[in-house]
Formats: structure tokens, sequence, C-alpha cells
């Protein structure tokens, strides 16, 4: 096949480069959305933050997110993921440095929320990318080690924190900058990847397709023409029933994953008698466990297979919730263990499998629009989560408000066993073959 180049060993210190360069940008996902968790209690204590505000701070990057996913996920497919990969990087080192020069809340909100759209469009940006390069019996290895990334990014927010104690008051502005820095140094590197050259094909571009596959490696090649998708074609059979599943296990998943990782650290000072180090440390052992987790997945994915480890995975993230929501008055330690091993199950499968489904189910001519349309639904799992978790803490106490994690978490389980399925070691060509739109579609009356 054309595209078998892409298969080939001799590509393997390429598929490690654009592997590491896609997951510096997740890692960076990672690090400034959960850095905000680790910034609050700054911020509310020196900006004396109203309650009914808190909530829309931490999910201001959220609210961006749900836009910049659902709008570069589209552009991704017409423009071509290469511009994009690039651009979407500008957003990190500009408003996370306004970010962190913040001087009131409402600089802080726009700027978060501007943050945000560029961490939203990097997620079907990089995945897809990087799904289109590498070989199909290692596919999801290399796409789950994203999600991994997203959690080791994670994880560094919250020991940056607790380094960034000693600077005071003003130690969230550092915590908060810090990705600007990085972010500085990958777009530097990002401009050695090529154009994915399944992109062009899709686009009818051959000879640049060709020209890529040759830089590549590859003898003269013929690559066939793609066909290309508008972005209504996710809502047309058989496309749909994915578009369901992963929009639906992805917001259920978040749901459950937001409401906890935003307010660890919040959630632990009130159990840690008052003690912020404390809080910040258990925070990161939650976050290792997840990080931990995702690894298990990364490790399973191509083994194991999609289907079971996603649904073994919320099977795990159920009970685990079950047993946070039952247990009276719990120590301090008992909910850094509960939380992290509710966080290692959720990684290891809907954590890491929301990146791997988003980019093997859905054509070429629409994967990155899906997986940006996927993304911005499961924004409004994580802002519905952030939003409405503190007031139900607040009304009912949290081991009342955990119930809502168990309903999340359930229903992400119920849809992975109707609807999950296989797709291990598939070749993408063939996968998106099988889901070529069938131009009858659910919302259109005469179908």
């Amino acid at each position: 096949m054309a595209f078998d180049i892409l298969e080939s060993a001799e590509l393997r210190s390429f598929h490690r480069r654009i592997t590491i360069l896609s997951a510096a940008g997740v890692f960076l996902d990672g690090f400034d959305l959960t850095v905000i968790a680790v910034a609050l209690p700054f911020l509310i204590r020196q900006w004396s933050i109203p309650p009914d505000l808190i909530g829309v701070v931490a999910a201001s990057a959220i609210f961006g997110m749900l836009v910049g996913s659902l709008i570069f996920g589209h552009l991704t497919d017409r423009l071509g993921r290469k511009a994009m990969y690039m651009f979407d990087l500008v957003f990190f080192v500009v408003f996370a440095a306004l970010t962190a020069l913040s001087q009131n809340i409402w600089e802080l909100l726009i700027f978060r929320f501007l943050l945000g759209i560029g961490i939203g469009a990097d997620y079907p940006i990089s995945t897809t990318l990087l799904a289109e390069f590498v070989p199909a019996k290692t596919r999801g290895m290399f796409v789950a080690l994203l999600g991994a990334t997203w959690f080791f990014g994670a994880m560094c927010a919250y020991i940056a924190g607790y380094l960034l104690l000693p600077l005071g008051p003003d130690a969230w502005r550092w915590m908060l900058g810090i990705g600007a820095i990085i972010a500085l140094i990958v777009i530097f590197f990002r401009a050695t990847i090529p154009e994915s050259p399944r992109w062009f094909a899709s686009r009818g571009r051959i000879d640049e397709a060709n020209a890529v596959l040759r830089h590549l490696g590859a003898a003269q090649v013929s690559v066939p023409n793609i066909s290309s998708h508008g972005w209504i074609e996710m809502f047309y059979k058989p496309v749909l029933r994915m578009t369901v599943f992963v929009s639906g296990f992805w917001f259920c998943y978040d749901v459950a994953f937001y409401g906890i990782a935003i307010y660890t650290p919040t959630i632990l000072k009130a159990f840690s008698l008052g003690s912020s180090g404390a809080a910040y440390l258990g925070s990161a052992i939650v976050s290792l466990l997840g990080l931990v987790g995702a690894m298990i997945g990364v490790a399973l994915v191509d083994r194991w297979g999609r289907r079971p480890l996603i649904i073994f995975a919320f099977a795990g993230l159920t009970l685990l919730v079950v047993v946070l929501a039952l247990v009276p008055k719990p120590v301090l330690a008992v909910l850094v263990v509960l939380f992290g091993l509710a966080t290692l199950f959720a990684n290891m499968g809907p954590g890491v499998l929301d990146f791997v489904y988003a980019t093997e189910v859905f054509p070429t001519g629409l994967r990155a629009s899906a997986a940006g349309f996927a993304t911005s639904v499961s924004r409004v799992g994580a802002i519905l989560s952030i939003l409405v978790f503190p007031g139900l803490v607040h009304s009912w106490g949290l081991q009342k408000a955990l119930w809502l994690f168990v309903a999340a978490s359930f229903a992400g389980l119920v849809i992975c066993l109707l609807l999950a399925p296989e797709t291990k070691r598939q070749n993408l060509d063939d996968l998106s073959e099988i889901q070529q739109p069938a131009r009858e579609s659910l919302i259109n009356p005469h179908a």
C-alpha cells in the first residue's frame, strides 16, 4: 500500500521524534490545566474571590478548550495538520505569560479562556498528526502515550506548586508562567515535522503526499485519492455511532476526572489541618498514581486491546468512587489512597483511550474535526463537574456529592459495553474505509 513506508522499522527515530514533540504539547495541556488547581488557594486568599466565582476561575480554560477544539479541529482538516500544529502553541506562549501577569480576577479569566483555546486546539491536532504517521501495530501505544504525558504534566504542576511555595504570595504567578517558556522551546522543534501525507491525499494533493513519503525514505509511490468529508458527515451512519461513542464516554470520564483533579488540593486541605504543604503533597501522590494508571494503559492497549481495557477501567473507577462516597469521615491518608486509586483506574482506560479512539474510528477526511467535536463535548462534562461539584459539596457534604462521579462513571461503563469497538492493530486506511459515511443520517428526515 502507498503508506507502507510509515510502518517501516527504519522510521523508528522519526516516530520517536514526532511522539516527543506531540507529547510536549500534551504535557503543557496537562500542566496548564492543572496548575490552576495549585494556584487557586493563593488566588482565593489574595483576591478574596467569592465562592460563586471559584468554579468559574477553575473552569475558564475549559470553556476556552470547548471553543478551541471545535474550531481548530475543523481547521486542521481544512488547512492541514502542520499549520495548526505550529500555530496553537502561540496561544500557550502568549496567554500563559499574560495569565501570570494578571492584575485582577477579570484579566485572569480572560487570559485563561484564551489559553484554553490553544489547549483545546492541541488535542485533535497533536493526536491526529501522530496517529497518521505511526505504525498500526504500535499506534495504540504511541497515541496512548500522549494521554500518559498529560498526566505527567498534571503531576509536575502539583510538584511545581509544592516547590514554589517558599516564594510566598506571588508564587502563583511563577506557577502559571512556567508553561510559556516550555511552549516557546517546543514551537522551534515542531517546525521540523512534515505535513501528514494522508491529509495531502485527502485533499487531492497527491504530488505533495508522494514528496513527503519519498522524503521519509519511500521509493517512487502512487498515493490514491482519499475521500474528503465535510464536518457534518460525522453525523451520518456509520460514523454517527462512533461520534456518539467517543463523545459519550469522554464526557462521562471528564465529569468524574476533572471534579476530582481540579479540587483535589482544596478537598485535601480541608482534611490536612490547614496545611498547604500536606495538601499539595497528597495531590502530587494522587497525580502520581494517575500517571501510573496511564502507563499501565499504554502497556496494555496494543496487547490486551481497546475494548476490554476501557470496560475494565470504567468498572474499577465506578467501584472506587462508590467506596469513596460510602466512607464516613475519611482521614487524609484514606482520601489520598482512594482518590489515587480512582484516578489510576480512570487514566488506565478512558484517560488514554480518549485520544486513541478519537484518532482511529473516524475517516481521514474528518478525523480532526470529529476528534475536536468529541473533545468539545467532553469539555461540557468537565465544566459541568467543575461548576456543579462545589455547590453539591456545600449543600450535601463531600460524601453525598461524590455520587455525581458514581453516576458519570457508571454511565461511561454502559456506553462502552454497548458501543466500544476493537481497533487493535488495524490499519488506519482500512478503518477509514469501514467508516465511510453512507449519506444517511439520523438527522435526515428522509433517511
